[in-house]
């Protein structure tokens, strides 16, 4: 059997060389494509540009109208979904909607489920913490079945929420 790096290789989601043996310290270490090591600290208005940079497609367009409160942040947001398939002439919908976010994981957590039916934008998992920060990982929809068929995501934080977009 292939060990975790190999299998991480053959997917074309690592890169570099090191020593690192667990997901949580290879995205620590800059080396899975698509992670990012949040800082507890991080407030989610400060992180939705990276995560929404990560998880490419129509998220990118994704913008922050208005920030309100501390914990839980208050967030205004307008973005953009694509045509309704029953109105297509129409074209893309903007919406803005406010949503109450406790922490990089609660974000992590409405984004997913914002663009939950967007094919094209890749789903973030929640790996879990290292070195006091939260350690995430926008990958795409293929490769994501596929480390969670090998169960490599199984102590992924949000791993039932991950299966369930998947499956919609």
């Amino acid at each position: 059997m292939a060990s975790v790096s190999q299998r991480l290789k053959a997917l074309g989601v690592l890169q570099g060389c090191g020593r690192q043996r667990t997901l949580v310290q290879l995205c620590h270490a800059g080396r899975l494509v698509g992670g990012l090591s949040v800082s507890l600290r991080v407030t989610p208005d400060e992180a939705i540009g990276p995560l929404t940079h990560a998880m490419g497609g129509l998220a990118t367009k994704l913008r922050v109208v208005d920030v309100r409160g501390a914990r839980p942040t208050q967030l205004e947001v307008r973005f953009e979904l694509p045509p309704d398939v029953l109105r297509e002439e129409d074209g893309p919908r903007v919406v803005t909607e406010k949503w109450d976010v406790e922490d990089v994981p609660g974000l992590v957590h409405n984004l997913n489920d914002l663009y939950r039916d967007v094919r094209e934008v890749r789903p973030v998992v929640v790996l879990g913490e290292w070195e006091d920060m939260v350690q995430v990982w926008a990958l795409p929809r293929l490769v994501l079945r596929e480390l969670l068929a090998d169960g490599l995501l199984d102590g992924a934080a949000n791993l039932r929420t991950v299966r369930a977009l998947l499956e919609s």
